[in-house]
């Protein structure tokens, strides 16, 4: 992560995104400072209506993602795009319950992160406990929850999760952090079905076709700018 003026753009650290997701790095602060968006915790998305996040949960996945992929010049934040829903629809499903981790014991919280998942948290578990826990420390080092903090505040927490700097009960900052993070570079990038990406707009700022069938056409023409917009899983066009 890096701090400085001339720290890689939001669009070349989307395209890296794409390509490695799991990457755990918060965008600069030049770059978390350009949100458009205001206060993420009244930028709501009327249209859905949570299924597992509370309403307190609700607020900070919102302020949280607003901020990690704030909107800007670029193209559009996570909020536009319906990060939250996506996040929110993963938790019913078997990634949320746990369903495609190991799970079994024995737990290890200390060992190394290249040595895999060491919690005994399934990640809507992870999420709850983690919300809670952040929420918590914001309550006694600000006196109000992450979502009500200003985006300067919220940028600095990020940071202290991230690093690690920030302790929290039951579970690492940093391993919360790096859920949160990957799985907002997941919704942002993936297919529309699964309720991130509206309207493929981050497919559209950076370019990708999605799931065109038939590329045979431009095979013999490298370096010419394919001129067609994405196509979805479904079918649906830009």
């Amino acid at each position: 992560m890096s701090d400085k003026l001339g720290s890689p753009s939001r669009r070349d650290f989307l395209r890296q995104s794409l390509v490695a997701v799991p990457a755990v790095s918060l965008l600069g602060t030049t770059a978390l400072a350009q949100s458009q968006g205001g206060s993420a915790a009244t930028a709501t998305t009327p249209a859905y209506t949570p299924r597992y996040f509370t309403a307190p949960e609700w607020e900070f996945i919102q302020a949280a993602v607003d901020r990690l992929i704030p909107s800007s010049d670029a193209g559009p934040g996570a909020l536009e795009l319906g990060v939250p829903e996506f996040l929110d629809r993963q938790m019913d499903d078997a990634y949320g319950h746990g369903g495609l981790w190991y799970m079994q014991g024995p737990f290890v919280p200390d060992t190394p992160p290249t040595l895999g998942y060491q919690l005994r948290f399934a990640p809507r578990e992870l999420y709850r406990t983690g919300i809670a826990a952040v929420d918590d420390w914001c309550q006694k080092q600000h006196k109000q929850r992450f979502s009500a903090l200003t985006p300067e505040q919220r940028d600095e927490v990020l940071h202290g999760l991230e690093k690690g700097d920030i302790k929290l009960d039951q579970l690492p900052a940093t391993a919360f952090f790096s859920l949160l993070l990957t799985n907002t570079k997941e919704g942002y990038f993936a297919d529309p079905m699964y309720g991130g990406n509206k309207n493929m707009g981050s497919w559209k700022m950076i370019g990708f076709p999605g799931a065109r069938a038939d590329f045979a056409d431009w095979i013999e023409q490298p370096g010419k700018v394919y001129p067609f917009g994405p196509v979805s899983i479904k079918g649906a066009k830009s």
